[in-house]
């Protein structure tokens, strides 16, 4: 009998960890389509990170172990199977996934082979088929026969013919219906898991940045009876939270269907309780239907709506001129319509993308209706995508470097591996210091107007002046600003400037602190926790007030203190469970909530005592601050009191 063993080691979050869906698969296909499935044992796979000794000791009994490598795993995988080839000589390590060169990138794949002499073999592309050619053909006198696969020859490294793309994907049985997970789960009782979904393949777009598509890649499906018994296991199983893999839910008119389903199942069992889909970017009516039925059935999850650049010149060079800007401003503006809040994904450091296209974007996709939530992604290397080859590289003038690998809020593991991701740090279009300066201007209008510290004094300047939002928040990022006259906001400026540098220079994207959670923070949630714990927060309200008033002249002083006096009242601090009165002298709440909405209200002098009540929505130690505000609000942008789409309104006038 041979034995086989599966990693896919996935990060936890919250708990909870997914399932390893990537190697359950592979099992569940070859126990249909072996010829003798008897024959072959499966060791329970490997799917969380432990230390390498604990990963080689449960590993230790295959002959065969075949690896599933993602961006997250890379060097932990790789760590696990040199320690194994080590300690067994004989056992084979075959290792497969996005992280494995592409076949038609040769050097890379003879790099990568000579880098890690103990991997036997490297699978191209998708793996079910090869999973059972590989099992069959255990000898490495049989793997030139083997299409889509490279090994080492002696000297040579011999990639063989690629593999005609699997164009049924009911062939492929369910490893949740088919009962692959069922020992998994009972040996780990207490695992609360996370279901890792998938209706349908590939993605219709070549986005040079992403390894997903391919050109004219279209969507093959499994039927539906597959794809609802996948969603009446997880209710059965009390799945809570479903993770659907697709990489443009909604393109198609039967989304509309499974949405559906889902929502009975939940209706009828509890279970699950969330569904994240990543939504299409091109079928306005259908995405904007599918989320109307996730909200009602309570499945939603944060709307992110992916630009990634609004420069034409850079759209092309990423082959994204394919899906319109004017779609997705429709598709904001409905949403909004709605009430269904909704991110913007930008990518920092693209092909062709200059500073001032870049910030001007931004400054765009403000004024367009976005005001919850910018998700700045730095631009980092996928090994299969367009952007990573070397002639991309060299055509427009990329530069790079490697950092440690760490999660948004993510916890300091003391494991004895760290994974590394290449970051894009220059290009010719953006040199060092323009990249440096774009990146301390998105944490700066992070901290500003999506962290809601200066949100309603800016959307005021700019609905009652005309100033583009770009000249707002540069006022606060060019160095204009007297460091004397204005000491807190040039050493936010300044830490910013100097995070980015950092990254440059290999350092971490996110800010880690041991005293707060002791996770990592985005650089402008951490500016923000450093204020509210210096008590600075009543000086920097000074500073921007005086900032404003000095760039922005033609903003009445009243009204600028009025949106600078509400602003501070409404925003979210812990040890504040009373209500809080203000007092304004201009209708600065209507006109600014008009605003967010996309329509418009006049600015009227109209005297008002108002209160803000507070108390349900109390903290009363830092920590709980930490998390249920700083951290839970990102991507809601729900900082301000009354700032929920079903929160609180300012209470009348008395």
């Amino acid at each position: 009998m041979t034995t086989v063993g599966l990693v896919q080691i996935n990060s936890g979050f919250s708990g909870q960890h997914y399932f390893p869906y990537s190697v359950g698969v592979l099992q569940a296909y070859a126990m249909k389509h072996l010829p003798s499935p008897g024959a072959y044992e499966f060791l329970l796979p490997l799917y969380r990170r432990l230390p390498v000794a604990d990963a080689t000791r449960a590993l230790r009994d295959a002959d065969m172990v075949f690896f599933s490598l993602y961006s997250w795993n890379v060097q932990l995988s790789l760590t696990i199977a040199a320690l194994l080839k080590q300690q067994r000589p004989d056992i084979t390590l075959v290792m497969g996934g996005p992280q494995v060169p592409k076949r038609d990138r040769p050097w890379e794949v003879d790099a990568f082979l000579r880098a890690h002499p103990f991997v036997d073999l490297t699978v191209h592309g998708a793996g079910e088929a090869a999973f059972v050619d590989v099992l069959l053909t255990p000898s490495r006198d049989g793997w030139e026969q083997l299409p889509g696969v490279s090994f080492t020859d002696g000297e040579v490294v011999v990639t063989t013919a690629p593999r005609t793309p699997l164009k049924d994907l009911n062939t492929i049985p369910s490893p949740y219906v088919s009962g692959v997970f069922d020992a998994l789960m009972a040996a780990n009782p207490d695992e609360r898991w996370i279901g890792l979904w998938e209706t349908n393949r590939n993605c219709p777009f070549s986005c040079a940045f992403c390894g997903w598509g391919q050109l004219e890649s279209k969507p093959v499906l499994w039927d539906l009876h597959h794809v609802y018994a996948d969603v009446d296991w997880f209710a059965r199983h009390r799945v809570e939270f479903i993770f659907c893999a697709d990489a443009n839910f909604g393109l198609l008119p039967r989304d509309l269907e499974i949405a559906k389903y889902v929502a009975a199942a939940k209706q009828k069992h509890g279970y699950p309780q969330r569904l994240s889909v990543q939504d299409t970017k091109n079928v306005k009516h259908r995405a904007l239907a599918v989320r109307q039925i996730l909200r009602e059935a309570g499945l939603n999850t944060g709307v992110v709506i992916s630009l990634q650049s609004v420069d034409p010149g850079t759209l092309k060079a990423i082959r994204r001129d394919n899906i319109k800007l004017d779609d997705f401003q429709s598709i904001q503006a409905a949403f909004a319509a709605e009430g269904i809040e909704t991110m913007t994904d930008l990518i920092l450091g693209l092909a062709g993308e200059t500073y001032d296209s870049f910030v001007d974007g931004i400054s765009n996709v403000v004024a367009g209706g976005q005001h919850h939530r910018i998700q700045y992604n730095n631009c980092v290397m996928v090994p299969d995508a367009e952007m990573s080859h070397r002639d991309y590289r060299k055509r427009y003038g990329i530069e790079t470097v490697w950092t440690e690998t760490v999660n948004i809020h993510g916890v300091v593991e003391n494991g004895d591996v760290r994974e590394r991701h290449e970051v894009v740090i220059a290009t010719a279009a953006m040199p060092r210091e323009d990249w440096v300066k774009a990146r301390a201007f998105a944490w700066m209008t992070a901290l500003l107007h999506f962290d809601k510290l200066v949100q309603i004094p800016l959307v005021l300047a700019h609905r009652l002046t005309g100033v583009p939002y770009r000249r707002l928040f540069e006022i606060f990022t060019d160095g204009r600003l007297d460091a004397q006259r204005f000491p807190i906001l040039t050493r936010v400026r300044t830490f910013f400037e100097d995070k980015a540098r950092g990254i440059q220079s290999g350092g971490v994207e996110y800010c880690y602190s041991a005293d707060w959670l002791g996770v990592h923070w985005p650089a402008d949630e951490y500016a923000f926790i450093e204020l509210a714990r210096a008590d600075e927060l009543d000086d920097f309200y000074a500073e921007a007030e005086a900032a404003l008033a000095q760039f922005v002249p033609d903003l009445p002083r009243d009204v600028l203190r009025d949106a600078i006096t509400l602003n501070r009242q409404l925003l979210k601090l812990p040890f504040q469970s009373e209500g809080a009165v203000v007092e304004l002298s201009h209708n600065v709440w209507e006109v600014y909530r008009a605003a967010l909405a996309g329509t418009t209200v006049p600015l009227e002098a109209r005297p008002s005592r108002s209160l803000i009540p507070r108390s349900r929505d109390a903290w009363d130690s830092w920590d709980d601050w930490y998390e249920k505000v700083v951290w839970f609000c990102n991507k809601r942008g729900a900082y301000l009191h009354g700032n929920e789409p079903l929160g609180l309104e300012l209470a009348g006038h008395f």
